[in-house]
């Protein structure tokens, strides 16, 4: 995920947190100390404070969850969670309101903008994800429609995805308007007879699949991986024109599908430069898709806060996450 269109926004349920939508970084003369102050203020923690952005789906909310809970149960630091969209969260890096978003998909414009142009942010490494933007449709249609994955067939079955929000025209569901998208270009410049709807957060992507699912509705979603609805149904993506490199380089005219994303860390240059053992365990952090599709699961479904789900995932992995944390 997630221009900004991506991901996205969601921390479903939890991720409903694609609640912020837009929202803007103000200026806290009273924010709590960053890594880099150490823990020299009065009863700031032995570490000091690490601020760090999260954005609206679970599978970013996983991810920070256990780099939270191994900042402040390992090496003492206090994590204080800003809750954005995601360019807002690069703007935080420049205002000094956030150190670190966890997780990152694509956006190579805001890397020209905050990192190149303004150097005010920098890459801090992969987390080990590997992240798929594209077009689903229920397993069920098909096995109904044998050839509707194929793009090229879509505008034979878009009566069918017809909704009194889609104006005549099929719907392609899409979720937070701030997620990563290239839809409304793609309906424009494959000549699709389609309209794109958002929903408005990834629980309502998610909601939408599962009645789709569940009582054989049609349904044509934008959608991502990792993500834990996939361990419980199945999803199948429609094959767009190939991406090839560059192809989606303006995105008024881009015509292929979604780029493959290797999900990275972005961090302040503040705390890549001062963050000590903070910035070290970020940088190391690097896990599997089902090692995130679990600990979300936990927080969506299985009743479990952020900070129980992290502790369970770090309890039962211990080789992972020792591997992350700081040598020295």
């Amino acid at each position: 995920m997630m221009k900004l269109r991506l991901f996205a926004g969601v921390l479903v349920l939890a991720l409903g947190a694609t609640a912020c939508g837009g929202a803007k970084i103000e200026d806290d003369s009273a924010a709590a100390p960053s890594a880099s102050a150490g823990g020299s203020a009065a009863g700031a923690p032995v570490g000091g404070t690490v601020k760090m952005a999260i954005n609206g789906w679970v599978g970013y909310e996983a991810n920070a969850a256990v780099v939270s809970y191994l900042l402040e149960h390992e090496l003492g630091y206090k994590v204080e969670k800003v809750t954005l969209a995601e360019e807002p969260s690069w703007q935080g890096m420049e205002s000094g309101d956030v150190d670190v978003v966890i997780e990152n998909w694509g956006h190579e414009d805001l890397k020209k903008k905050y990192i190149e142009e303004k150097g005010v942010a920098v890459e801090a490494g992969p987390t080990g994800n590997k992240g798929v933007i594209g077009w689903y449709v229920p397993e069920w249609m098909t096995q109904k429609y044998p050839d509707i994955t194929d793009w090229q067939n879509l505008n034979k079955y878009a009566d069918m995805f017809k909704t009194s929000e889609s104006g005549g025209k099929g719907q392609i569901l899409d979720g937070d308007p701030s997620f990563v998208t290239n839809d409304e270009a793609l309906v424009k410049n494959l000549k699709l007879d389609y309209k794109v709807v958002y929903a408005g957060s990834e629980a309502a992507l998610i909601k939408a699949a599962e009645q789709a699912t569940e009582q054989k509705k049609p349904l044509l979603m934008y959608f991502y991986e990792p993500q834990w609805l996939f361990n419980q149904l199945k999803l199948v993506k429609v094959d767009l024109p190939a991406y090839t490199e560059g192809c989606d380089s303006d995105p008024k005219k881009v015509a292929c599908d979604y780029p493959p994303y290797e999900l990275d860390k972005i961090v302040s240059k503040k705390f890549a430069d001062t963050g000590g053992k903070a910035y070290e365990l970020v940088k190391n952090f690097s896990w599997s898709n089902d090692d995130q599709n679990a600990v979300a699961d936990d927080i969506t479904n299985n009743g479990m806060s952020p900070e129980d789900a992290a502790k369970k995932w770090v309890e039962a992995n211990p080789g992972v996450w020792q591997a992350w944390m700081p040598k020295s």
